[in-house]
C-alpha cells in the first residue's frame, strides 16, 4: 500500500549549530514518504552552506533561501505553499524527532480518522547532553480547552490537509503556531494527543519561547487581536495559561 506523503515544515535562521542534527533525525525516519522543506530566513551565519550540503545528502530535503528576514510565521507559510504532501508536520531547526515518530503518528491518525494530532515530547538542554521534563499530551484539546492550556508542541503536530482544507499561519512574530491551532479548531476539528514521547524540544536561550515576558505578551495578543475574545474571558484564559506554563516547566 502506498503511504501518503508528509511535508515537514522547517524554518531556519542562524541554525548552523543544530540544523544538521535536526535533518538527520528526519532522514532516520522509518516512514519513508516525506519531504522536508527548509526555508532559510535570511541567515547571517554558515547555516546556508550547511543546508545546501544537507539537501545533497537526501533528495527529499528541499531548501529555499529568502533574501531578507520575514519571521518564522511567513517562512513556514512559504514552505506550506510549496508543500506537496497530504500531511503537514512541523519541526524547528533546533529540535529532534524519534526515528519512529512519523510511522507511529500517521498510523494513529489513520486508524482513528484524525485530522489534527500531536504527541508528548521532552525538553532537552541547549547542548543536548541531558533531558529535562517530559510534556505529556492530553488525549484531546478543543478550542476552549486549548485557549486555557497551550500545551501542544509545534514540533509534534501533524495536520491532514485533506480533512482540514488548506491553511496558513497568521503572520505574527511569535505564538503564530498557537493561532494556527485555534484556526483549525474553529473549523470544527479537535486536536487529539498521542501520549508517546516522540520528539525533543531544545531549550535555547535565544529562542522566542525562552523570552518569557515576550511569550506571555504575545499569547495575550492572540486572545485580544486574533481571536477577539472579550476582556474578561481573555483574563480567565490568560491566568489558566500562565498556571499551566509554569507547571509545564517546573514539574
Amino acid at each position: 500500500m502506498i503511504k501518503d506523503k508528509v511535508s515537514i515544515i522547517t524554518p531556519s535562521y542562524n541554525s548552523s549549530r543544530f540544523i544538521e542534527e535536526c535533518v538527520n533525525s528526519v532522514i532516520a525516519q522509518t516512514y519513508q514518504n516525506w519531504e522536508m522543506l527548509i526555508v532559510d530566513d535570511g541567515s547571517k551565519d554558515n547555516s546556508t552552506n550547511i543546508i545546501k550540503n544537507l539537501s545533497k545528502k537526501d533528495q527529499r530535503v528541499h531548501v529555499f533561501f529568502l533574501k531578507e528576514n520575514v519571521g518564522a510565521a511567513e517562512a513556514r507559510n512559504f514552505a506550506i505553499r510549496k508543500a506537496k504532501g497530504r500531511y503537514i508536520a512541523f519541526l524547528d531547526s533546533d529540535d529532534l524527532w524519534d526515528p519512529k515518530k512519523l510511522e507511529i503518528q500517521i498510523s494513529f491518525m489513520s486508524k482513528n480518522n484524525i485530522a489534527f494530532s500531536y504527541t508528548s515530547y521532552q525538553l532537552i538542554s541547549q547542548d543536548g547532553l541531558y533531558n529535562l521534563n517530559i510534556i505529556k499530551a492530553p488525549a484531546e484539546m478543543t478550542y476552549h480547552s486549548y485557549l486555557k492550556n497551550t500545551i501542544i508542541g509545534c514540533l509534534t503536530v501533524i495536520v491532514d490537509r485533506k480533512k482540514t482544507g488548506n491553511f496558513e499561519m497568521p503572520n505574527i512574530r511569535s505564538s503564530h503556531d498557537m493561532a494556527l491551532w485555534l484556526l483549525i479548531m474553529r473549523r470544527g476539528f479537535s486536536a487529539y494527543g498521542l501520549d508517546k514521547n516522540l520528539a525533543k524540544y531544545r531549550v535555547v536561550a535565544s529562542s522566542n519561547t525562552a523570552n518569557k515576558i515576550k511569550a506571555v505578551r504575545d499569547v495575550w495578543k492572540v486572545y485580544i487581536k486574533v481571536e477577539k475574545l472579550s476582556f474578561l474571558y481573555s483574563v480567565l484564559c490568560f491566568l489558566s495559561y500562565v498556571f499551566h506554563a509554569i507547571k509545564k516547566r517546573v514539574l
